[in-house]
């Protein structure tokens, strides 16, 4: 599976397309990645006309390959949380199709699929006490999240490799792990659904 800064990285090439597309609304038009870090924020806003543009950002990258794509959340605070798995998920033709298809859309709407905004509070809240326990069920690697940790909407924070015990995570110290700690680990992936995420404020 490919990491999300691949994503962005074959995104961000709709900038320039973006830029020299025709500013009449019939143009082709293409997902672009934000350059401002922290997925897309207020520059944009907040109300019902981001809201709708977000929609239709969506709704292009659904009609372009990746049916699955769920509609980006957009909290009072200005945040943008999106279905980034999904795109991550696609193969590279169905990225580029949507690329040159619906960039302009995404820029308008100030929608960066590869860039997620920093993790919540209860996100994070869920995440390290997920880590505690794991720790204490024999992955003393496991680190407790931040803000600044990555994570997947709807998957929550995942592992890194230094974390991940020998042999992986089908190995018996990881399989006890995750198996004592599922209700914590399934709260931590609870709380980073895009209906969670966009409580966030």
């Amino acid at each position: 599976m490919r990491h999300a800064t691949y994503v962005a990285a074959v995104l961000a090439g709709a900038l320039l397309l973006a830029g020299c597309a025709s500013s009449g609304s019939n143009s082709p038009v293409v997902p672009t990645v934000s350059q401002a870090g922290g997925g897309a924020a207020t520059s944009q806003g907040t109300g019902a006309g981001r809201a709708a543009a977000l929609h239709a950002a969506a709704q292009c990258i659904r009609q372009h390959g990746i049916p699955s794509y769920s509609d980006p959340v957009l909290t009072s605070g200005g945040h943008v949380y999106s279905d980034s798995r999904s795109i991550e998920d696609a193969p590279d033709a169905t990225i580029n199709a949507v690329q040159q298809a619906c960039g302009a859309l995404a820029a308008r709407a100030g929608l960066n699929p590869g860039d997620e905004p920093p993790a919540p509070p209860l996100l994070v809240q869920a995440g390290v006490r997920a880590a505690e326990c794991m720790r204490a069920h024999g992955l003393p690697n496991v680190q407790d999240p931040t803000p600044q940790t990555p994570y997947t909407p709807g998957h929550g924070f995942g592992m890194t490799a230094s974390e991940i015990p020998a042999g992986g995570k089908a190995s018996p110290v990881y399989q006890r792990a995750a198996h004592a700690c599922r209700s914590l680990l399934d709260t931590e992936i609870r709380a980073s659904t895009l209906a969670s995420l966009g409580n966030d404020g």
